[in-house]
């Protein structure tokens, strides 16, 4: 009688569970031109490039912002002054493998609501802040999980130096909830990071606290939602997992028979 080997059936697991969990190449967004409302607000537009999609990014502010630098400039996403590092990156973690494309930012400077919206509907997008100073973001029934911040975990300080931040959830009443970035101040006054939504999205919308001038972000993604969350035509991993006992005890049979 032959007996199932155990290191088989941890190869089979190992196998089908290897790279389920790890960091992902991030597809920022390239943003270009100039500003497209002929009002006191801004309307920006760039590109999301994928591996097989073209995505048209529309960022709209009615407040009007600081600056917005869609080519060229500083290098606001360098760790410091020192460069860029990825390794050590305020922007990289253990899901984002890559800080952000170029130079590209959207500089904020008022108080008031914003959206992002995309051409077609995108996977958990990455929110990179730079200089969070005495602001915060306000993210109305829309969770998000603090990836990585500059001075934190053994990353390298931002472009302007290191500070923490916090996620504060409050009960709105009714189902509603509003999820705050709010600058802490802890190890620093000038935080540096990225924020991560999981999910398929069309659009994101969230409040700028204050007044301050200035604090910028850029947006990035894993990918569309149709390369991400395609429809499932392979079975689920524990399906697998049965599949392949199902299998070992098949052939144990035969030989048995044999």
């Amino acid at each position: 009688m032959k007996i199932f080997n155990k290191a088989v059936l941890a190869g089979v697991i190992g196998l089908v569970f290897s790279g389920i969990v790890s960091a992902a190449p991030i597809y920022w967004t390239d943003w270009t031109g100039g500003d497209l409302d002929p009002g006191a607000g801004f309307q920006g537009q760039g590109t999301i490039t994928t591996t097989t999609s073209t995505v048209t990014v529309t960022y709209t502010n009615g407040n009007g912002i600081g600056f917005y630098q869609s080519s060229g400039g500083v290098d606001y996403y360098q760790n410091g002054h020192s460069g860029r590092d990825d390794t050590i990156s305020p922007y990289t973690s253990s899901v984002v493998d890559n800080s952000p494309t170029g130079t590209d930012i959207i500089a904020l400077s008022r108080a008031g609501d914003q959206t992002l919206t995309f051409s077609q509907s995108i996977a958990n997008p990455v929110f990179a802040f730079v200089s969070l100073n005495g602001n915060g973001y306000a993210f109305l029934n829309q969770d998000f999980n603090i990836l990585s911040v500059g001075g934190v975990d053994g990353n390298a300080c931002g472009y302007w130096g290191c500070g923490g931040v916090t996620k504060v959830v409050v009960d709105l009443g009714g189902g509603n909830f509003l999820y705050k970035l709010n600058s802490s101040n802890v190890g620093g006054s000038e935080p540096h990071g990225v924020i991560q939504f999981t999910g398929a999205f069309d659009t994101l919308t969230w409040t700028s606290a204050t007044n301050e001038y200035w604090n910028g972000f850029t947006v990035g993604v894993q990918g569309t939602a149709t390369e991400v969350f395609p429809p499932s035509r392979v079975p689920e991993p524990a399906t697998l997992i049965l599949m392949s006992l199902g299998l070992v005890g098949l052939a144990t049979v035969r030989r048995r028979r044999a």
